[in-house]
């Protein structure tokens, strides 16, 4: 028996097997002005056809809860009703597949206001069609403008789009909803020492730093139904100096196995272990499976169940992170990107059933 292609079932929810789409922006939403941020048919066949190919889970990509929460002018949205009608078709077609329907949630932060990465990535400036970023403080990400700090009266606006957005996705149809924490976006950057010097009871302590990304998954919590299951992605180190009193000083593991305590306190299921982002000069040592003793560092100190992810590409890799409980599921992006059927061909390869449409069944054979 596979443990990968084993059930794993969190509050009410049963997803069919351990093997999960990493949400990846797609930089490919349709629309303009207050009409921009809705999904097309890209989407829908872009996340179907993994559905389709047998992986268990599907996260949306990062999907921004309000207008400058946005990474690039295409970022899906999830602020107004018509993208909320524009997800709708994509959760059913996810789901018509026997996968499980999820989206992740986020806002930009310092980071926000850039081209799709094929175009240059660099930041758009307001008089070309971008706008103001915000963050903690002024401090702007590498090259970037300085953003906006927030007032606390916005840092409660944000939450509150945090939780709006979530009714949406529920509305949509999605089962699990998913918060960005990681890779320098705006809660993560309020988690780190090295992006939040505020002063105020946002910044300075650790309980402080992450006081904003606790409101979020609070509020979160309080609209999602009590039988499905909230994930919080996190950025597990900034790959940074690890001593408080270094000026380098960033977030660091023994931080991600704090935070982990307080978001299973305020009802997070499952922590998404990522790591890096928060600056562009960070030296990772980037290698197969080389975040998973993040994960696994977090789910033997906290009891929290963890998804890993990060240069996951073969199917007896996978098999052996989660048969050995270094994480209770996988996350592959870039393998996916690169084969939709990843899944399928994982089960035969693990002897594990395997979950073809029935459309297909006349190619699947042996060979299958």
């Amino acid at each position: 028996m596979s443990a990968l292609f084993e059930p794993i079932t969190l509050r009410e929810l049963t997803i069919p097997n351990r093997l999960w789409m990493a949400p990846m922006c797609m930089y490919s939403a349709a629309g303009e002005g207050p009409d921009t941020g809705v999904a097309t048919d890209f989407h829908f066949t872009h996340l179907t056809s993994r559905a389709a190919g047998g992986t268990g889970l599907i996260l949306v990509e990062a999907t921004a809860v309000t207008p400058e929460g946005r990474i690039s002018p295409n970022d899906l949205g999830l602020w107004n009703e018509r993208q909320q009608h524009g997800l709708v078709r994509v959760a059913a077609g996810i789901k018509s597949y026997g996968a499980v329907a999820g989206i992740q949630l986020a806002h930009a932060g310092r980071k926000a206001s850039t081209d799709s990465p094929w175009v240059g990535g660099r930041p758009i400036p307001e008089r070309e069609g971008g706008w103001r970023a915000v963050g903690p403080t002024a401090e702007p990400f590498g090259d970037h403008p300085d953003p906006d700090a927030l007032t606390v009266a916005q840092i409660g606006e944000t939450v509150r789009a945090f939780a709006e957005a979530a009714k949406r996705a529920l509305a949509a149809g999605f089962q699990v909803v998913e918060l960005h924490g990681a890779h320098g976006y705006l809660i993560h950057s309020f988690l780190s020492p090295n992006s939040n010097h505020r002063t105020d009871a946002y910044g300075g302590s650790f309980e402080n730093r992450t006081r904003f990304a606790l409101e979020v998954a609070a509020a979160v919590r309080a609209v999602w139904p009590a039988e499905l299951p909230v994930f919080f992605r996190t950025s597990a180190t900034d790959w940074l100096a690890e001593n408080p009193q270094d000026e380098r000083a960033g977030w660091t593991g023994e931080d991600t196995v704090r935070l982990a305590k307080e978001l299973q306190a305020v009802g997070i299921d499952l922590l998404d272990v990522s790591t890096g982002g928060l600056v562009p000069d960070a030296r990772i040592p980037a290698g197969p499976g080389f975040q998973v003793p993040f994960a696994e560092r977090v789910r033997e100190a906290t009891g929290l169940p963890v998804a890993a992810v990060g240069l996951i590409t073969e199917p007896a890799q996978a098999e052996q992170i989660v048969a050995e409980g270094r994480a209770d599921a996988v996350l592959l992006g870039r393998e996916l990107l690169r084969n939709p059927y990843f899944a399928q061909h994982a089960a035969r390869e693990l002897s594990a059933e395997r979950r073809w449409p029935s459309q297909y069944a006349k190619a699947i054979g042996d060979r299958g």
